[in-house]
């Protein structure tokens, strides 16, 4: 009888972990539709993004290139400060002035 108690304990386990397993591949791969519009911006301008969602954001769009470190950091940098991130991995800079406009020293986009 013992055994059996422990066998369901076991079993109800299990199945919870696989339930957190597959609830975190959903959240993550972004399949969901409220959660893959929630951060995308389309053409919101700046200051359409709250600071918590900068970096999903910027995760997305750093999402596509090999020098992803780099741009998720400037990325992050410009969304702090614009509240505004591009739609798409790259381009679409018109759709945030701020984050378009912000050049370095030597008259380089900041911005990815």
């Amino acid at each position: 009888m013992a055994l059996a108690g422990r066998l369901l304990v076991l079993l109800a386990v299990a199945l919870l972990a696989v339930s957190i397993i597959a609830e975190h591949k959903v959240f993550a791969s972004g399949t969901e539709e409220h959660e893959d519009n929630v951060y995308r911006v389309s053409k919101g301008g700046q200051g359409s993004l709250k600071i918590y969602q900068c970096k999903p954001a910027c995760e997305y769009r750093c999402s596509d290139t090999k020098y992803r470190k780099p741009c998720l950091f400037f990325c992050n940098k410009c969304c702090n400060t614009c509240l505004c991130v591009p739609s798409g991995f790259y381009g679409h800079k018109d759709e945030c002035a701020c984050y378009n406009d912000w050049k370095t020293k030597e008259g380089h986009p900041k911005c990815p």
